[in-house]
């Protein structure tokens, strides 16, 4: 008897994003026998009476409907944050079952999404070499028409994925040893940020500073050091239905959307290589995400200029 992989999902204070995020989720092939942790985060010291509401909402929403064939509510009292409540509930899960599909609260999944993420994970379990299953992949020009339906690249897109124990026992959360390590390889630095178009470098070292606390680009840095290898669809699975200004590090832009995910994509064996196509096809898109997230942070700062100023 086939056994799934348990999805886990964190959700706090967007009850909307959260209710889409579920309702696609129960609409997926195998949701019906799969077991779901919804990881609700306690509350932050000074909470707002209006944030307040939403935190309630968002359980409410969690306890609303059988979404799964089996469903497992954590409500936790002290607010951990997004990076330690992700890392700690991956970490208790994959030491449980020894694989796990991850979520968040602003992903809406394709019927096929679970499917995918099954199949990929009994399909690769035991190569070493593959560290992460990605269910989503960026908007590229082309990229149905260019590339196999799954294919390698080296970054762990982080929008609805899975991954195994044997892989996440490799996880470096020290930003300060990532960098140095990444920073002595041959041409590191270059590979990490993706040919120079990515600003993954800058991310560890706003960690480093305090600026942010993330936990996505030190699962990146992790796999990449060890030279893992993550598996992507040529069509996403998934959209990131945060990007509103209601997420803590997401703007308003539509450019990661795509206008009709997949509904299915088949795992069969590939070469255990990264795409140079996929590369070649994303350093473009890249290059125009970070013009348009510049110029947007330019005008902000300019506008915060003119009031300070009147």
């Amino acid at each position: 008897m086939r056994t799934f992989a348990p999805i886990v999902l964190f959700v706090y204070n967007r009850p909307a994003h959260t209710e889409l995020t579920l309702e696609a989720l129960s609409k997926n092939e195998f949701a019906d026998q799969s077991t779901l942790y919804i990881f609700c985060d306690g509350i932050r010291k000074n909470e707002s009476p209006e944030n307040l509401a939403k935190i309630e909402a968002v359980r409410a929403v969690c306890r609303k409907k059988q979404w799964t064939k089996e469903v497992i509510i954590r409500e936790k009292e002290a607010n951990s944050g997004l990076a330690a409540s992700i890392i700690d509930g991956v970490t208790e899960l994959v030491n449980k079952y020894g694989k796990v599909i991850v979520l968040e609260d602003d992903l809406e999944t394709s019927p096929g999404f679970l499917r995918y993420m099954n199949d990929a994970l009994d399909h690769y379990e035991q190569e070493e070499k593959v560290m992460h299953i990605s269910g989503y992949w960026f908007p590229v020009k082309n990229s149905q028409q260019a590339l196999p339906e799954t294919f390698f690249y080296r970054t762990t897109s982080c929008w609805g994925w899975a991954t195994w124990k044997r892989a996440w026992d490799k996880l470096e959360t020290n930003s300060y040893d990532l960098k140095k390590r990444i920073g002595r390889m041959d041409d590191g630095v270059r590979k990490f940020n993706i040919e120079n178009t990515y600003t993954h470098l800058n991310q560890l070292e706003h960690n480093i500073t305090g600026q942010i606390n993330t936990w996505a680009v030190k699962w990146y840095g992790s796999v990449f050091l060890n030279g893992g290898l993550c598996l992507h669809p040529n069509v996403s699975l998934v959209n990131n239905i945060g990007f509103d200004n209601s997420g803590v590090h997401c703007q308003q832009t539509s450019i990661y959307d795509w206008p009709a995910l997949a509904d299915s994509i088949k795992v069969s064996g590939i070469p255990l290589k990264e795409s140079d196509e996929a590369i070649r096809l994303l350093k473009p898109f890249h290059r125009k995400v970070n013009g348009s997230l510049f110029k947007r942070a330019k005008r902000k700062a300019l506008r915060m200029l003119g009031r300070q100023s009147a």
